[in-house]
C-alpha cells in the first residue's frame, strides 16, 4: 500500500454543521498532521510528498470530471431547469 492511499480514509465526510469554528478545525488539522505524519513512518518530508501526489491525482481527476460533465452539457445530456416566470 503506498502512502498516499494510506492517508485516505474512505467512509470520512464533511461535518454537517459548516459554520467555522477556528478551535476545533486547528484541533482537526493537528489530528490529520499527526496522522499524515504517522503513516508515512514519522518523516514529515514523506508526508508532505505523500499528500502533494494524493492533491495532484484529486485535481486531475477533479479535472477529468468538470470536462466529462461539459461534454455533456453541451450534447444536451443534461436538461437545465428554468423556473416559470409568475405573471404579473
Amino acid at each position: 500500500m503506498n502512502k498516499a492511499s494510506q492517508l485516505r480514509q474512505p467512509g470520512r465526510s464533511m461535518p454537517q454543521d459548516a459554520s467555522p469554528n477556528p478551535q476545533s478545525d486547528a484541533d482537526r488539522l493537528e489530528t490529520a498532521a499527526d496522522e499524515a505524519i504517522a503513516a508515512c513512518g514519522g518523516n514529515a518530508r514523506d508526508a508532505v510528498k505523500a499528500l502533494i501526489v494524493a492533491n495532484e491525482y484529486l485535481e486531475a481527476e477533479a479535472g477529468e470530471l468538470m470536462q466529462a460533465v461539459s461534454h455533456a452539457y453541451t450534447r444536451g445530456r443534461f436538461k437545465t431547469y428554468t423556473a416559470p416566470i409568475a405573471p404579473k
